[in-house]
Formats: C-alpha cells, sequence, structure tokens
C-alpha cells in the first residue's frame, strides 16, 4: 500500500544535502505513491500491511499531517508486505485462501521503531526505520508475494513507515529532524488486507491472525 508500502543500485549521497542514514529504494508504490482510481485497472486494488496499533499509528498519521503530506489522511500507518495489486472479483476467495495459509506459517513478533531515514535520492520519502522485526516482515512479504499474489517488484523490499512523501525539501528535512528521535515498540499479531476506494481512501477490511508457532531458541 503506498502509497504503500529495491534498488538496483545503492544511490549515492544526494548533492548539497546531508546524509540521511539508510537510502535503500524500496519499490515506488511501496514508498507512498497513491494509486488513484482513474489509473486502476478493472477489479479491485488491494494492499497487505503491519498496521500500526495505537496510540502510534494516529500518532504518525498526524505527524504526517503536520508536514503538509497529501496522503495523511488517505492512508492509515502501516508497514507495508505487498504493494497496491489489482485482484479480479473472481479470484478473492483464491486470495483470501493463500493468506489465510500463510498466517498459519508465520508466529507473532515484535516490531521496533526507531529514528527516521529517507530514500532520497530514488524518491522523496522520509521514514521511520525498523530496529526490530525487519527479517519478520521479509519473510512474511515473500510469502505473501507467492501463488496469486506473486509479484515482481522494481527494487528490494525495505520494510518502513512513511511520514513524508510529495512534501518540499524543507518539510521532507522537518520531518526528518522532528522524528529523529521517535521510538515505539509493539507486538505484530496478524497482518490486515486494505482496499483502495473510489475516493482515494485505503481502508482495512480483513485481518489475517498469524498462529504458526514461535522458532526454538
Amino acid at each position: 500500500m503506498p502509497s504503500w508500502p529495491g534498488e538496483p543500485r545503492r544511490p549515492a549521497r544526494s548533492p548539497g544535502r546531508r546524509s540521511r542514514g539508510c537510502t535503500t529504494a524500496s519499490d515506488s508504490s511501496q514508498r507512498g505513491d497513491l494509486v488513484t482510481s482513474d489509473s486502476r485497472p478493472a477489479g479491485q486494488t488491494i494492499g497487505l500491511a503491519v498496521p500500526i496499533p495505537e496510540p502510534y499509528g494516529s500518532e504518525l498519521q498526524d505527524w504526517r499531517r503536520s508536514f503538509g503530506d497529501p496522503l495523511a489522511d488517505a492512508i492509515p500507518a502501516h508497514i507495508t508486505l505487498l504493494p497496491p495489486t489489482n485482484v479480479a472479483a473472481g479470484e478473492r476467495d483464491t486470495v483470501y485462501a493463500h493468506l489465510n495459509e500463510v498466517a498459519t506459517r508465520f508466529a507473532p513478533f515484535r516490531v521496533h521503531l526507531r529514528g527516521t531515514a529517507t530514500f532520497l535520492p530514488v524518491s522523496p520519502v522520509v521514514f521511520v526505520a525498523l530496529a526490530q522485526g525487519i527479517s519478520a516482515c521479509e519473510r512474511l512479504s515473500d510469502a505473501i508475494r507467492t501463488g496469486p499474489l506473486k509479484v515482481e517488484l522494481s527494487f528490494p523490499y525495505h520494510p518502513h513507515v512513511t511520514v513524508a512523501h510529495h512534501v518540499s525539501e524543507e518539510a521532507m528535512d522537518t520531518a526528518f529532524d522532528t522524528l529523529a528521535g521517535y521510538d515505539a515498540g509493539f507486538d505484530v499479531a496478524a497482518f490486515s488486507l486494505y482496499e483502495h476506494g473510489d475516493d482515494g481512501y485505503w481502508r482495512r477490511e480483513h485481518d489475517f491472525a498469524l498462529s504458526g508457532e514461535a522458532a526454538r531458541v
């Protein structure tokens, strides 16, 4: 989803702009590019993501709005697992069966959000980074993007939470600096399917509970 969420090569530092830590690019649809109702094909556009729970979800969405991001109200705070993908009406049951099966293979896991990073110069996005839960998101995303939802990403998958996109350079600087000390942790017990409405808003439609056994240490 954004909008929701690889790199042919790691981008060099943007001229005249200080390095912002992680500059690994993700697929454009994972960087916050909203799919419009005019541009999507027939069928339903869906996305799979880890929703950011309260109070952090509303908090990050409020921050995104404060930075002037025009998509702040249309996209709930999330970690993308599957970028916007069109599903034909006749494929819905198959997709749900696939996602239910995937959920049985994964145990709940912990996510720790800490600090900010950017995808510059590849994409003008500032995001809150994951300090814990990266590998779990990667494995879950890989499993989801198989079978009826097999999607080839333009760039390697990089889990993150977008907090500024489609904003001025000054606003990006503000977002990066304001949330540089952001720190929040939460348990992930499910992933969610979002549908993209004709009004441009993404809505959470179904949760898939993670019911697999945790790996033994």
